[in-house]
């Protein structure tokens, strides 16, 4: 019986060392795909191909608010061609529509934004570091009713799904799972 234990161990004592060490853990902040020169980002205000009013600023700042907040990477305030690398965005398409009525009155009670958007991070030599061409975002808000006191809940719907699309895709960029 103790032999048996004895050779279990020894069996698999190597695995369970080869999975200890690729078990993928890095300090935080440092971008595990990233070349080692990449040092500066520069995140350019994303282009649009909407109608609708501020979102691409909205999405621009969430994401330089991101890579500020985790990483140790340098933002410059503008479009910066000295940087090492340079994260361009593209709102592609922006829909409301309703999600949910009232039954008493029959008017819209809340709606459901959609937004999607494409990224290329690119380094300073053309090389495409990352790209997603595909982002998916919904966020549904509430209508008001009174009108007297009726506040535009589609920006701040906006802002959420900025701050969900940046994590997202900082996350995505650091860590490449």
């Amino acid at each position: 019986m103790r032999l048996r234990l004895h050779t279990l161990l020894v069996a698999t004592a190597p695995i369970l060392a080869l999975l200890a060490t690729g078990c993928g853990y890095h300090q935080a902040g440092a971008a595990t795909h990233l070349p080692a020169d990449v040092r500066t980002l520069s995140v350019p205000i994303f282009a649009t191909k909407v109608q609708t009013y501020h979102t691409e600023v909205a999405f621009t700042q969430a994401i330089v608010r991101e890579l500020n907040t985790r990483t140790k990477y340098r933002i410059p305030n503008s479009d910066s061609a000295s940087a090492d690398a340079t994260l361009h965005g593209t709102i592609l398409t922006q829909t409301v529509a309703p999600l949910t009525y009232d039954s008493a009155s029959g008017e819209t009670s809340s709606y459901l934004i959609t937004i999607t958007a494409k990224v290329v991070l690119t380094a300073h030599d053309g090389r495409v570091l990352y790209e997603n061409d595909n982002l998916l975002y919904h966020e549904q808000y509430q209508s008001t009713l009174d009108l007297s006191g009726f506040l535009q809940e589609n920006t701040p719907a906006v802002a959420r799904i900025s701050r969900t699309f940046a994590t997202a895709v900082v996350s995505d960029i650091l860590e490449s799972f």
